[in-house]
């Protein structure tokens, strides 16, 4: 199962990757974990990266691209893997789509979650992270037992005028990657309400 798992800030994205990648026995690749680790082990493409970071420069998709392939021919791929935060741009998803195909890997799946804007608000400003454990819990869909509930904390960037201005963002940068792979017909939408085990379920049946 080669996938891409897409879905807008508060989809629930984090909670069913996590689920998914333990369904079909995949790793789960982020996009910036990939480029701490290959940072730290000093790969030449690590090292080009750093280069720009340290710069306070963006990495070059064709940098991250040619990690991605790294990351993808190691053995734990051999069955799959789920790319996690990138592509966010159409361009980025074109130019990784004509890459994967000249190292002749294919994706299986790239599957959006589907969540109405006025949610994606009310899950994300209602959601508070133990800083001890990192469980996160909703004060209204998952609210948190009353011995943690004074250690919580709620991240900046999950205010109202910060939850819109990462909707707007995703409807303009990273929602027209959708149609780009609509074409390929590679493309699942799943309908990301309900509880965490409705969707995961849903998911599972989408990708089965």
């Amino acid at each position: 199962m080669r996938m891409i798992l897409v879905g807008p800030p508060g989809a629930g994205k984090g909670t069913q990757a996590a689920r998914l990648v333990e369904t079909f026995k995949i790793p789960h690749i982020s996009s910036g974990d990939m480029l701490r680790a290959a940072v730290k082990e000093g790969t030449p493409l690590g090292l080009e990266a750093d280069r720009f970071m340290k710069a306070g420069q963006l990495v070059p998709d064709e940098v991250v691209i040619g990690m991605i392939l790294e990351r993808i021919k190691k053995v734990d791929c051999a069955k799959g893997f789920m790319l996690d935060g990138f592509p966010r741009t159409r361009p980025q998803a074109e130019a990784l789509d004509k890459a994967m195909k000249e190292a002749g890997v294919a994706l299986d799946s790239v599957v959006v979650i589907d969540v109405p804007d006025a949610l994606l608000e009310e899950r994300a400003v209602g959601r508070r992270t133990d800083p001890v454990t990192g469980t996160i819990y909703h004060l209204k869909y998952n609210p948190p037992p009353a011995e943690v509930a004074d250690r919580l904390v709620h991240r900046k960037d999950d205010t109202s005028e910060a939850v819109t201005t990462r909707i707007q963002k995703y409807h303009s940068e990273t929602a027209p990657i959708v149609p780009f792979y609509e074409q390929q017909k590679i493309l699942k939408r799943v309908d990301g309400v309900g509880n965490p085990d409705e969707i995961t379920k849903r998911l599972v049946a989408a990708l089965s």
